[in-house]
């Protein structure tokens, strides 16, 4: 099967059985860390390795002979037929999706962390499975953590952050099918909390602004909820409607139709 060209900066190359596309700057890198295997097995395996939970588990390592740390994320399946379908995916995966994808975010100013690159293995069946880098993101935390806080100023903080991350996504006619509270990263940026979007994978784009604010908007709200019934976050409903109406207040196409 033809695959498409890498981005400009990154490269493509085989080690092992394993297709791999990265940054040009790490790809001797990358090629060390997969003679220990998968490049999810270098991270978990990594004596420096600090672990994330998610869908599966993350780790930030730093690759070999590389400063800079990067987050490797296996990729798998969520839903209903997740049980079913697990880690397997038909080719070409997920992975050079999220690559392009953030590309495209980043270029039109939607915060999102530099996918570094990816690896893909064959599997039986005609099946492939994936492991995906994103630059790490450091002094950084997900919504989750600030909703579950009793500090009610860093839940406001964190919410006007996401606020702004969903108005951005807005600008780019940018709908993310999958923007949860674990899928948007805060990152302190002095005095200010920056947001940024993860998962960029099940973003699609080309819809209308009223059909993307709203759909990104019922998403992250209904994840929070989630969060409120499960894990007790301290996010209130006032909190839930004012961010909401903020959020409204700075997309064009309310603006518009209240002018």
């Amino acid at each position: 099967m033809r695959h498409a060209e890498p981005p400009t900066g990154y490269v493509e190359l085989t080690v092992g059985s394993a297709r791999v596309v990265c940054l040009a700057d790490v790809a001797d890198a990358v090629h060390s860390a997969l003679r220990e295997g998968t490049l999810y097995e270098y991270a978990s395996r990594h004596p420096r390795a600090r672990s994330f939970a998610g869908r599966g588990i993350s780790y930030a390592v730093p690759l070999p002979g590389n400063a800079d740390n990067v987050v490797v994320r296996h990729n798998r399946h969520g839903g209903l037929l997740a049980s079913l379908t697990g880690d397997l995916f038909r080719s070409p995966t997920r992975a050079p999706l999220e690559l392009r994808v953030s590309t495209r975010l980043r270029e039109v100013g939607v915060p999102t962390p530099i996918v570094v690159g990816y690896a893909i293995y064959p599997a039986a069946a005609g099946f492939e499975r994936a492991d995906v880098m994103t630059r790490e993101v450091s002094h950084s935390a997900d919504l989750s953590t600030a909703l579950l806080s009793d500090d009610a100023r860093l839940r406001q903080r964190a919410l006007r952050a996401t606020g702004e991350l969903i108005a951005t996504l807005d600008r780019a006619g940018a709908r993310h099918h999958d923007l949860n509270v674990k899928n948007v990263l805060l990152r302190e940026t002095g005095d200010a909390i920056e947001a940024m979007a993860l998962d960029v994978d099940r973003v699609t784009f080309g819809h209308s602004p009223e059909s993307v604010i709203e759909a990104n908007l019922a998403r992250l709200v209904r994840s929070a909820r989630k969060w409120q019934s499960i894990h007790h976050a301290r996010v209130t409903e006032a909190e839930l409607d004012e961010f909401a109406r903020s959020v409204r207040d700075r997309s064009p196409a309310y603006v518009d139709t209240l002018s």
